[in-house]
């Protein structure tokens, strides 16, 4: 990349966190929710969402500016203009069910940043920066952005392709959702298999709590129960059906202990269902923009959440199939199976105990 257009290239990265970190901004105070409902001045808008008036009179022009926002009339008084969200924007910007909704990943990054001095100490002294430092801002970030596919794809699309799980759990058959969050994936499959039951486990107790609430919302937890627990710890274990890790995996310390301990819940005839990152086979230079996600999400996020453990393998998020292969080996599975599911950030895995 020659030098202008490495600067170009950068300068639109600034002007792209500038937007991000913006969005996160107004989706904290409401203002698209408010924006959608009907037009605003500066002084309505900062009044429903309990802001400074010339806070937010400066963000509803940069957005406006940005082209996230329109405005009735650029020439009116600053006072006087009008502001709304388009309806086209409302699927990203307001919209927590749709498959689109971006607004958790703005969260995501402005939990990273607040981070920084942290990270940097970490990269020092190779140690790490855990989940939990990262606040409820990026926790629900996380959740918020799987919430739609969990609770609209996973139960409707993704595991009816696997007929005899579908068989199992349409008939009342268990499931063991490993690193669950706060467990969307889990009422996810409980809402799509009405007699079902799920166990879902994860080791931070913020997210065991949040999950219990989600639950008890959706008026199912009398079928999904959470733990806080370790399940390489699990002294008698019980049986399943099924038993997923959804993007989990590339964070973990210790992936072969869990992958063992998966190995151990899933009945004789269960499955094992891995959900990780959609990185490509190999490292071979520049890549895609799914790539510079995952090494931007595994620089701030999940290396130094997995390396603020002792003994951590440090995987990172760029977790490639010949990695999980190798996890899946030396857990005891025989064969790794990728499944015929497209996705544009995500790979499937059906982990065997025998060669099929």
């Amino acid at each position: 990349m020659k030098s202008d257009e490495l600067a170009d290239h950068l300068f639109t990265a600034v002007l792209g966190t500038f937007d991000v970190l913006a969005v996160h901004i107004g989706s904290t105070f409401g203002l698209y929710d408010l924006l959608a409902a009907q037009p605003r001045t500066s002084a309505e808008a900062a009044a429903a969402a309990g802001m400074a008036e010339r806070y937010c009179r400066e963000w509803l022009e940069q957005q406006t500016v940005a082209g996230l926002v329109e405005v009735d009339d650029p020439a009116l008084p600053a006072h006087e203009r009008r502001y709304t969200l388009p309806a086209e924007h409302v699927p990203v910007l307001c919209d927590r069910d749709s498959l689109s909704y971006f607004t958790p990943f703005a969260r995501i990054v402005a939990a990273a940043a607040v981070q920084l001095p942290a990270l940097l100490e970490a990269y020092r002294t190779g140690g790490g920066v855990g989940w939990h430092e990262y606040g409820a801002i990026m926790r629900t970030g996380q959740a918020d952005a799987n919430r739609p596919l969990y609770l609209h794809v996973l139960g409707s699309e993704w595991l009816p392709a696997l007929p005899e799980t579908h068989t199992a759990l349409t008939a009342g058959g268990r499931v063991a959702d490993i690193g669950c969050g706060d467990g969307w994936s889990s009422i996810g499959i409980a809402l799509a298999y009405p007699d079902a039951e799920v166990d879902g486990f994860d080791l931070d107790p913020a997210s065991i709590e949040a999950a219990r609430a989600n639950a008890a919302a959706h008026g199912i937890g009398d079928r999904v129960r959470f733990h806080h627990t370790d399940v390489a710890e699990l002294a008698t274990p019980d049986r399943y059906d099924l038993v997923t890790a959804f993007e989990c995996v590339h964070d973990m310390p210790d992936p072969v202990g869990v992958l063992r301990a998966a190995r151990t819940l899933a009945k004789p005839d269960g499955t094992v269902l891995v959900m990780d990152e959609r990185v490509p086979e190999t490292f071979s230079g520049p890549g895609d923009s799914v790539e510079q996600l995952m090494y931007g999400m595994s620089l701030l996020i999940c290396l130094p959440d997995g390396m603020s453990h002792p003994g951590s393998v440090g995987t990172g998020t760029v977790m490639r199939p010949d990695t999980l292969r190798r996890y899946a080996r030396e857990a005891g599975f025989a064969q790794v199976d990728v499944l015929d599911i497209e996705h544009d950030l995500f790979r499937l895995y059906r982990l065997l105990p025998s060669e099929g």
